[in-house]
């Protein structure tokens, strides 16, 4: 079985479960003992945090122990700094991210702007804050060039709330022009060799702190197209989730931000059949998958919910998981003496 190991793992239990049942040994690891994705993995480990020197050697370790095929990112925290690990060969395996360079151009969302606007990929207007026009059209955003999560994201409806967040904000910001029309969200699949293999849009029906709650897979090769075209254009490799905008004239798309890794609403395109954890699988394998553009169930609506792990404390100091089974009824069922 292939081994695969997953960084920051957090609370992403759906991507490393979906990972077991498509058959990889799965190796979770975090710095917090307390996330729940540890204990839902086959195995575990503890690393530093993600700025520590030791960072790369620890997973470095934990790599060989468990003789891991492919390292796969969950959050935005180490992108940068596995992709350069692995072009520089410290990993010892494949990542499943694209080339540092494309990391870091689109984590940084002001250069991730300038570079599709070079390429004729339409995004809105953008400016640093030095460079903002007179006849600036509100509303605007106020956006951080490097953060997930909508963190550090505000609205601004005239030059007044303007200069007041630019001036509030902690992070280093650039200002956006605010889009029309509906938003959707695209998770897509590349190989090595930046094909797409596969894109599948779905509506943004609500969305809490950046995550989409509630969704829809559709089958608009408008969509399905443009998002192949952002992923190639920009060399893309392995998961990734573009969001954009249509705009109410015509059927132009503006792109706002793209992730190089599996999006929060990755348990939508899953269900819908997108199979990547077997695409994931399969590239770690060396093997050289078919684009299958298109091929998955629209319609698939998604409503997520709370769940939570409870753990104890073994003889040895470690946290195992607790089964809460009651073995038999606390109280009365309803209607008896």
């Amino acid at each position: 079985m292939t081994a695969v190991l997953f960084t920051c793992a957090g609370r992403r239990v759906d991507i490393v479960t979906a990972f077991s049942r498509a058959g990889a040994t799965t190796v979770a690891t975090d710095l917090n003992p307390l996330a729940p994705t540890l204990y839902h993995a086959d195995q575990h480990a503890f690393l530093p945090r993600v700025e520590d020197p030791g960072y790369i050697p620890k997973l470095r370790e934990a790599i060989t122990t468990y003789g891991v095929s492919l390292v796969v990112p969950l959050t935005d925290l180490d992108q940068e700094i596995l992709a350069r690990a692995r072009d520089h060969g410290e990993l010892g395996c494949e990542a499943l991210l694209p080339r540092a360079e494309v990391v870091e151009r689109v984590n940084d969302k002001y250069l991730a702007h300038e570079f599709f606007e070079e390429n004729g990929i339409a995004s809105p207007p953008s400016w640093l804050p030095e460079d903002l026009p007179d006849d600036l059209e509100f509303p605007v955003l106020v956006k951080a060039r490097k953060g997930f999560g909508s963190q550090h994201i505000y609205r601004a409806e005239n030059r007044e709330e303007l200069d007041f967040f630019l001036g509030y904000t902690e992070a280093d910001s650039f200002v956006q022009k605010c889009c029309r029309g509906e938003e959707f969200s695209i998770d897509l699949f590349c190989d090595f060799d930046g094909h797409c293999l596969n894109a599948i849009p779905r509506t943004m029906i609500e969305s809490r702190g950046g995550e989409t709650v509630k969704g829809m897979t559709i089958k608009d090769w408008d969509l399905i197209n443009y998002g192949a075209l952002v992923a190639e254009t920009l060399g893309l490799a392995g998961p990734a989730n573009v969001q954009c905008f249509r705009e109410e004239e015509g059927r132009r798309h503006e792109v706002t931000d793209v992730n190089p890794r599996f999006g929060g609403g990755f348990p939508l395109p899953l269900a819908a059949g997108s199979r990547y954890p077997e695409l994931a699988i399969a590239l770690a394998e060396g093997e050289k998958p078919e684009p299958r553009l298109g091929d998955f169930r629209e319609g698939v609506m998604m409503s997520r919910f709370l769940s939570h792990l409870c753990l104890t404390t073994a003889d040895d100091g470690t946290l195992e998981p607790f089964s809460e089974d009651v073995p038999e009824p606390i109280a009365n069922e309803p209607g008896e003496a």
